[in-house]
C-alpha cells in the first residue's frame, strides 16, 4: 500500500502511555533563534518555511494554562486557509485550539483562530489535525502557528515533530512556565503544513487524526478493480467516504483513492478523473442490473455497500475471500455458500455460479470440502480440520442457485454442477449414523465437538433436501430417492436429539445453547414444530450487553464480550422468514448500527460497541442481504423434505 501503515499504532501507544518524550527537550540553543515578532528581516528564510513533515517524537506538551507551542513560518501567498499540525491526545475530553499570530506571546496579535473538541474527533487519537481558518497575511514575512489545548483530564496533549536538524527551517517555540519559565527557541522542529495540498493533506500518504477506538478492527474497507483488492486500514478510513455505488474512496481533501485497471495499489487522483469515474460508472451499472433489497429506506445504502463489498470479494476464479486481512482471505466452503446464495437472489447470476464452479473445482475425491482454500485454489494453508457442515451449504446454495439461474441455459449448467452435488450429499448421506445423525465435527466455530452438532446437523439437512429435489428435476430418480431417505432419517434424529432441548450446540446437551439453531429456519430448512420457542430462548441465552450474540455458551468455551455480526444475523434471517418481522427488524437494526464510518459490516464488536476484528465480512454482508429482501417481501424458500 503507498499510504504509511505502522506510524500511528505507535504514536498511539506511546502518547496514551502518558509518554514523557512529550516534556520539553534540554538541548543545546539554537544556532538560529527565529524573530519574536512579525516583520523581522533576520527570522525570515530565502524561501517559504510553510511545512515539516517529519514527526517521531512528542515535543511539547500543549495544555493550558501552563504549556503551549509555536512555530514560526513563512508563505508566498497573501492567504492562508488551513493549517495542520500533527499532535496526539491522551484525553478524550477538551478542545485544542490554533492562531495565526504576528506574535508567538500576544493573543491579541491573532489574525485567524480554529478550536476543535477531541470529542467531535472520536476522543483520544493521535495524526494529523487540520484547522480550516482565514488569514491575510504578506508574502515573506514570519508569523505564527500557535497550538494550545485545554482539557480537564490528566493525559498528555502533544504537538509532535523531530529532533533532526531541518534546513532552512525556522524556530519552533515551546512555552513551559514551570521549564523555562515562559517561553523556549528550542532547536527541535515541529510537524506542521500551513496551506497544505496534494499529498500534503491527511488521508492521502498520512491518516488523519485518528481516534484510538477506531484501531480496533484490522481493516476498514475494500478498494477493488475486479482483479486485485486492497483493504483500507482504519486509520485511513477516518474522515473518507465511497462515492456513492463505487469502490471509490473520496478522501478528506476531496481526492480520489481507487485501484486503478490493472494494477495492484491504489493511487490518489484529482476527483472526476476519468479512469476513476469509468469504474464508478461501471460498478453503478452492476448494481443497476440486479435488485438492491430496501430501496427507499436506510438498509438501502447498507445492502449497497454489501453488495459491492460481496464482489470485491469475489476472486475471477470464483474463490470467495471471507475478508481482506492475512487470516481471511482465504475461500471457506460456507461463506462462499451464502454469497452465492445472495448473488443470486439479487439477480447477479454469474458471480454465484462462478463460486459454485470454484466450489467444484476444489472439492475433494471423497466428496467433502478442506475447511478453507488459498484463492488460488490450491488447496489449504494449514492443517485445520476440515469440516462436514459444507457438504450440506454447497447443495444448499446450488438449490438457490437454480432456483433463481434464467431459465434457458440452467439446466445444462446444473448438469456441469451436478457430479459435484452427488458427490456432496453421497458423503453425506454415508456419513448419517443408526441414530440418523451426523459424525461430530468441527462446526463454524472450527471447534470440534464430541457429539453431533446443530452447526452440523443443520445443514446437512438443508442439502441433502437440495440435492434430492435437484435430481428430481434432472429426472435422477435413483438421487433423488437415495438423498431424500437420508433427509427423513436425518430430520427424525434432529427431532430426536436436538428438539426436546430447544436446539442445542449438541445432541448430549453438555455444551450450552448456539446460533446455528437459526440455522433449522428457512431459508436454510423449513420450520418445524417448536422452533419459534427455540429460538427465543437462545436469543436470549447468548445475548451480550452491547446489543448483539455470542455464537454460543458452551461452558468449555468462551467468546469473552465480543458479539459476532454473523451469529446475530442469524435471527435477523430466520425471523425474517418465519412471520417475526418485528424482531427480525430490531436484530436488522443493530447489526447496521455497527457499521463503521464507510457503512461496511464487521466481524464482530466489541464490548465498547465498536467494530472489531475484520471489515467488511462477506457473511455478514450476505446476511444482511438475505433479510434485507424478506423484510421487503421477497422471501427465500428453504429446499423442501420429500416425504
Amino acid at each position: 500500500m503507498p499510504f504509511a501503515t505502522g506510524v500511528l499504532p505507535a504514536v498511539l501507544s506511546a502518547v496514551l502511555a502518558a509518554a514523557p518524550s512529550a516534556a520539553p527537550q534540554a538541548l543545546p540553543s539554537p544556532a538560529r533563534p527565529g524573530p519574536a515578532a512579525a516583520g523581522q528581516a533576520p527570522g525570515a528564510a530565502a524561501a517559504p518555511y510553510d511545512g515539516q513533515p517529519l514527526h517521531p517524537t512528542a515535543l511539547f506538551g500543549v495544555k493550558s494554562p501552563d504549556h503551549a507551542a509555536a512555530q514560526e513560518f513563512t508563505v508566498d501567498s497573501s492567504r492562508v486557509t488551513r493549517v495542520s499540525v500533527y499532535v496526539a491526545s491522551a484525553a478524550a475530553t477538551g478542545s485544542i485550539t490554533a492562531q495565526i499570530r504576528r506574535d508567538r506571546a500576544d493573543p491579541a496579535s491573532a489574525l485567524a483562530s480554529r478550536t476543535v473538541t477531541l470529542a467531535s474527533l472520536g476522543g483520544a487519537g493521535a495524526g494529523w489535525l487540520e484547522f480550516p481558518l482565514t488569514a491575510d497575511v504578506t508574502p515573506g514575512t514570519t508569523y505564527h502557528l500557535h497550538l494550545q489545548a485545554t482539557t480537564a483530564e490528566s493525559g498528555n496533549i502533544a504537538w509532535y515533530g523531530t529532533k533532526n536538524a531541518v534546513p532552512g527551517s525556522l524556530t519552533s517555540w515551546n512555552h513551559d512556565r514551570a521549564y523555562w519559565g515562559g517561553w523556549h527557541a528550542d532547536p527541535t522542529r515541529l510537524a506542521f503544513h500551513v496551506n497544505p495540498s496534494g499529498s500534503e493533506r491527511c488521508g492521502e500518504t498520512e491518516p488523519c487524526y485518528v481516534p484510538a477506538t477506531a484501531l480496533a478492527a484490522r481493516t476498514a474497507g475494500l478498494l477493488s478493480n475486479g482483479t486485485a483488492v486492497e483493504a483500507v486500514a482504519p486509520s485511513f478510513a477516518v474522515g473518507a467516504s465511497y462515492v456513492d455505488g463505487s469502490n471509490v474512496l473520496r478522501l478528506p481533501s476531496g481526492r480520489w483513492r481507487h485501484l486503478p485497471d490493472g494494477a495492484t495499489a491504489s493511487v490518489v487522483v484529482p476527483a472526476e478523473d476519468p479512469g476513476a469515474r469509468a469504474q464508478i460508472e461501471e460498478s453503478r451499472a452492476w448494481l443497476a442490473s440486479g435488485r438492491v433489497p430496501g430501496a427507499g429506506t436506510p438498509r438501502q445504502a447498507a445492502a449497497e455497500r454489501a453488495l459491492l463489498s460481496l464482489r470485491a470479494l469475489l476472486r475471477p476464479n470464483g474463490a470467495f475471500a471471507a475478508g481482506w486481512a492475512p487470516a481471511w482471505e482465504y475461500s471457506w466452503p460456507r461463506d462462499g455458500a451464502f454469497a452465492a446464495v445472495a448473488f443470486a437472489a439479487t439477480g447477479h447470476d454469474e458471480e454465484a455460479y462462478r463460486i459454485l464452479r470454484y466450489d467444484a473445482a476444489t472439492q475433494r475425491p471423497d466428496g467433502t470440502w478442506e475447511a478453507r482454500t488459498r484463492l488460488d485454489g490450491s488447496g489449504p494453508p494449514d492443517a485445520r480440520p476440515w469440516q462436514l457442515d459444507g457438504n450440506g451449504w454447497v447443495p444448499w446454495a446450488t438449490w438457490h442457485w437454480y432456483r433463481q439461474a434464467p431459465a434457458a441455459d440452467r439446466e445444462a449448467r446444473l448438469r456441469a454442477l451436478y457430479p459435484m452435488v452427488r458427490k456432496a450429499a453421497d458423503h453425506a448421506a454415508g456419513s448419517l449414523g443408526a441414530d440418523g445423525l451426523p459424525p461430530a465435527s468441527p462446526d463454524y466455530w472450527e471447534l470440534g465437538t464430541d457429539s453431533p452438532n446443530i452447526g452440523t446437523a443443520a445443514p446437512l439437512l438443508a442439502g441433502l433436501n437440495a440435492a434430492a429435489d435437484l435430481a428430481a428435476g434432472l429426472g435422477e430418480t435413483g438421487d433423488r430417492d437415495r438423498w431424500a431417505d437420508a433427509a427423513r432419517r436425518l430430520s427424525a434424529g434432529i427431532a430426536a436429539s436436538f428438539a426436546p432441548g430447544g436446539y442445542p450446540r449438541t445432541a448430549d446437551g453438555r455444551h450450552g445453547r448456539d446460533s446455528a439453531a437459526a440455522f433449522m429456519a428457512p431459508p436454510v430448512n423449513d420450520a418445524p414444530p417448536g422452533l419459534a420457542a427455540a429460538l427465543d430462548s437462545t436469543h436470549r441465552a447468548l445475548l451480550l450487553p452491547n446489543g448483539g450474540l455470542s455464537p454460543g455458551n458452551d461452558p468449555g468455551f468462551s467468546w469473552g464480550s465480543y458479539a459476532w455480526t454473523a451469529s446475530t444475523s442469524f435471527f435477523a434471517v430466520a425471523w425474517a422468514h418465519t412471520g417475526e418481522g418485528a424482531k427480525a427488524d430490531r436484530v436488522l437494526d443493530w447489526v447496521l448500527s455497527k457499521r463503521n464510518g464507510l457503512g461496511e459490516l464487521p466481524e464482530t464488536v466489541n464490548g465498547s460497541g465498536r467494530p472489531s476484528a475484520v471489515v467488511p465480512l462477506g457473511w455478514t454482508g450476505a446476511l444482511l442481504l438475505i433479510a434485507a429482501l424478506a423484510r421487503d417481501g421477497a422471501p427465500l424458500p428453504a429446499p423442501p423434505l420429500r416425504r
